[in-house]
């Protein structure tokens, strides 16, 4: 019998994931990750999440253990994240995670105990070591999964890839799992419901910028520069103008926002760069390469050509603009319903 340990979250997918894999013969264990920690913050998900966790693996009557990862949660997403905020550059906490945790730390730790399997969640698939999306395209969770590797696909399971989001929860109700009408999480992973800047603000220091326009016009004052990413709209208040406007570069050498209304053209680019660039598995792909890309999670599939500049630097050309390409965000590269490549947005 082959053993998978499972990362039970406390939410719904996680634990719809561990009673498939029970009842398909799988010798199951649960694991909770203990990531983050604000004895704080009464927001903070992390005892909530735990005492779920519990719940549904005494419901599903499987051995339930927890492993502390704070020190190298912190080290390797939060410092990641703060870094590159202080850089002015978006990072995307979600993707790191799954790279340096839960498909690393998390897996190694199970091969090491003798496990044959780790399994999670995720809405996408596993086929034959391949990375393919999830059958229903606009919750697709491949993106956030855009950094992993052959070898950890091989080791990994997706129990619920085939299953839809209203099936899921209907054999969550169907059997009676304690989590079963719990609400999806939407906030940053394993930290939870928090007032972002604030979280930033307590190891970034901040001043006061000028917001300009194109024409490098002062338009007011914000503290809060590194927090903006490109295209943004939301708390950008400037009263006199009656357009709305956006993001569209961030200035550090001169500590400028710049912005402006939708119909500025410097929001929109047909070519990025890509670094960091790696293959989910060994390939003899022939570059110019017609692919599809995606620049950030559910965005529609871009039609575009992907050209090697160097062994991990690659120019990616769509055939439409595309607005607000972001620094710093995953340029994730398909072939049909297959994640292929990524790379970081340089």
């Amino acid at each position: 019998m082959k053993k998978v340990l499972v990362w039970l979250s406390g939410w719904v997918d996680s634990a719809v994931s561990a009673y498939l894999l029970k009842e398909a013969g799988y010798d199951v264990t649960a694991w909770f990750m203990i990531n983050y920690l604000d004895e704080t913050n009464p927001n903070c998900p992390t005892k909530i999440d735990l005492q779920v966790a519990k719940e549904v693996a005494d419901f599903l009557c499987i051995p339930f253990f927890t492993f502390d990862y704070r020190k190298e949660y912190e080290e390797k997403v939060l410092q990641y994240m703060y870094e590159w905020y202080k850089k002015w550059i978006t990072p995307n906490p979600d993707v790191m995670c799954n790279k340096e945790i839960k498909f690393k730390m998390f897996l190694d730790e199970a091969m090491d105990l003798g496990f044959d399997y780790i399994a999670t969640g995720h809405y996408a698939r596993i086929v034959e070591w391949h990375l393919l999306k999830w059958i229903d395209s606009t919750k697709d969770q491949s993106y956030f999964l855009a950094f992993l590797n052959e070898y950890q696909l091989s080791k990994s399971l997706f129990p619920i890839g085939h299953l839809e989001k209203k099936e899921v929860r209907e054999i969550a109700k169907k059997i009676g799992l304690p989590n079963a009408d719990r609400k999806d999480s939407q906030w940053i992973c394993f930290v939870g419901k928090v007032d972002f800047k604030s979280f930033l603000e307590k190891r970034i220091e901040h001043k006061e910028w000028d917001i300009v326009d194109t024409s490098w016009k002062v338009l007011g004052r914000h503290k809060w520069v590194f927090y903006y990413t490109i295209g943004q709209r939301k708390g950008i208040e400037i009263w006199w103008l009656k357009e709305p406007i956006f993001v569209i570069k961030k200035d550090i050498k001169n500590n400028k926002l710049i912005v402006w209304t939708e119909s500025d053209l410097a929001l929109y680019s047909d070519i990025l760069i890509m670094i960091d660039v790696q293959f989910i598995w060994k390939n003899d792909f022939i570059f110019p390469l017609k692919a599809k890309a995606k620049t950030r999670y559910r965005q529609a599939d871009q039609e575009c050509e992907v050209l090697k500049i160097d062994e991990d630097i690659f120019e990616v050309r769509f055939r439409e603009s595309q607005r607000a390409i972001t620094d710093g965000q995953i340029c994730a590269i398909y072939r049909g319903d297959e994640l292929i490549m990524s790379g970081i947005i340089s």
